[in-house]
């Protein structure tokens, strides 16, 4: 779901997670938080649609 009125941060909600995909400059930028703990990875925009798709699905 798109954060308004923010149109470069997204959310995203599966089962005992979630994540925050950010849009930035040079890169994308995921949040997953649930649990304890935030954990942020950051993908250059070089990487394949597929690796990223599967890096933000994999979870924290």
């Amino acid at each position: 779901m798109q954060r308004a009125p923010h149109s470069c941060l997204w959310d995203l909600q599966l089962g005992g997670w979630s994540a925050e995909i950010e849009l930035e400059v040079e890169e994308l930028s995921i949040r997953w938080l649930g649990g304890a703990s935030a954990v942020e990875r950051h993908f250059p925009y070089g990487l394949s649609r597929a690796d990223v798709e599967a890096a933000i699905l994999a979870g924290p």
